[in-house]
């Protein structure tokens, strides 16, 4: 047999193969491809074409806008519009993002191509479970009046259509003023007492300084929420008022707060620890998470960490941020103690060059025996990596994962790496059976 009738013999074999290729295994190849591969693929044959337009293949779907003047990423405009006209329809998770968005021609051509996206979308789709638009920073001065006013009225279309069906809503970082923020929100219960929504992400979603806490439209807005089982804000949105609409519609089914306490937000309101104690009675199962950002004195978060309330996880962070006259002592001893039946996480970021707090931390992850996860970037004795794995050998604690970046004044840390490689190997079984384990020396200089 020559080589062309070889040729001849092989070459149906190999098409008969990928012809009889099991639509699972096919699928599974289409869902790695890029749009652009997986329309190539679908001119092969009809088998193929089929597999093109498999449900779930489009059922998630993150769509990315970036910031940036060229011809390639102008293009992502385009095929946005062009996959939701094609397959919008099977859509049940849709994640937007617009990256770096830095002058009004880029704000302007997002807001056109998003009104054609929602509007075809909202017209298409009755599936729809998860929407996320994240970070549109729409308090920023390269959104023209006119564009903002555009984008919100056809979003709030958009949530009117799709109230009835959506699960999930993240508008984290949106940052409009009260009256904007509450009437799209309210695009949700249009024509309806409440919604479907189960987990809302409203961080950020009003600009900054802004005390949302003290209006009547916000807690009125909350209401017609009915079925929250997670529920993500600002601490500016908290009030008695609030806690008590929260108590009253999400009896038994609220799991999760996560409430962020920025800088540059207000944060003075009074918030009664009787309100928290009756939101935790209603919802027994409510696990609270908190994130600090730039708070550290002790007189603020005690006004806010009240004992009534079932925190899970604190993060406090001041970044590179130090103040003289400002000490973590009195919240490592006297505050955080007193959640430790309920604290489950510790995240510290902070700049404590002027106080040694090496002791502190020891007793407090002692003391709350539920700690299963504590990451601490600050300055810090080598030791005290040591001590806690020492204490986690003789089950004192239960850490998972512990997480440390030792801060240090000293540009050479050779003798501090050093150390750290003797202790890792004299509790290397301990770390590799048990513990999710990094430690690393920074110079901080």
């Amino acid at each position: 047999m020559d080589e062309e009738e070889e040729e001849e013999v092989i070459q149906p074999q190999e098409q008969s193969c990928w012809a009889a290729l099991p639509d699972v295994c096919l699928q599974r190849v289409f869902w790695w491809l890029g749009d652009r591969d997986r329309s190539r693929a679908a001119l092969v044959c009809r088998k193929w074409n089929q597999m093109m337009y498999s449900a779930d293949l489009w059922r998630y779907r993150t769509i990315t806008f970036r910031g940036r003047p060229s011809m390639i990423h102008m293009s992502e405009f385009e095929s946005a519009l062009w996959y939701v006209k094609k397959f919008g329809h099977y859509l049940e998770h849709l994640e937007i993002k617009f990256l770096n968005a830095y002058n009004v021609v880029l704000t302007k051509k997002f807001q056109v191509t998003m009104g054609g996206l929602l509007s075809c979308l909202g017209k298409s789709n009755n599936r729809l479970k998860s929407f996320s638009i994240q970070h549109l920073e729409l308090d920023r001065l390269v959104w023209r009046n006119s564009i903002r006013s555009s984008l919100l009225k056809s979003l709030s279309f958009f949530l009117k259509k799709m109230g009835k069906h959506l699960d999930h809503l993240s508008l984290k970082g949106t940052r409009l003023t009260v009256e904007q923020g509450c009437h799209t929100l309210n695009s949700l219960s249009y024509m309806r007492n409440g919604n479907m929504v189960s987990e809302l992400n409203i961080e950020d979603f009003f600009s900054h300084h802004l005390a949302v806490y003290g209006s009547s439209q916000f807690n009125k807005t909350m209401a017609t929420f009915h079925n929250l089982t997670s529920l993500t804000l600002n601490y500016n949105c908290i009030s008695d008022e609030l806690l008590e609409t929260l108590s009253e519609n999400t009896t038994g089914i609220l799991r999760t707060m996560n409430i962020k306490c920025h800088i540059h937000d207000p944060h003075g309101q009074v918030v009664w620890g009787m309100s928290w104690a009756k939101l935790a009675r209603q919802a027994n199962n409510l696990k609270v998470n908190f994130f600090f950002e730039r708070i550290m004195k002790h007189e603020h978060l005690a006004r806010i960490l009240l004992q009534e309330i079932p925190v899970r996880s604190i993060s406090l962070r001041s970044c590179y941020f130090s103040e003289p006259d400002w000490s973590m002592r009195p919240t490592l001893m006297d505050l955080l103690p007193s959640f430790r039946n309920t604290l489950q996480k510790l995240t510290f970021e902070f700049n404590n060059n002027h106080e040694s707090l090496d002791e502190q931390l020891h007793v407090l992850i002692l003391a709350c025996r539920n700690l299963f996860y504590f990451k601490i970037w600050a300055f810090l004795d080598v030791k005290f990596v040591e001590r806690i794995l020492k204490s986690q050998e003789e089950g004192q604690c239960a850490l998972r994962t512990l997480k440390v970046r030792i801060y240090t004044n000293k540009y050479d840390t050779n003798e501090e790496d050093r150390i750290l490689r003797e202790i890792y190997r004299k509790y290397r079984k301990l770390i590799d059976s048990e513990l999710n384990y990094f430690v690393i020396t920074y110079p901080a200089i």
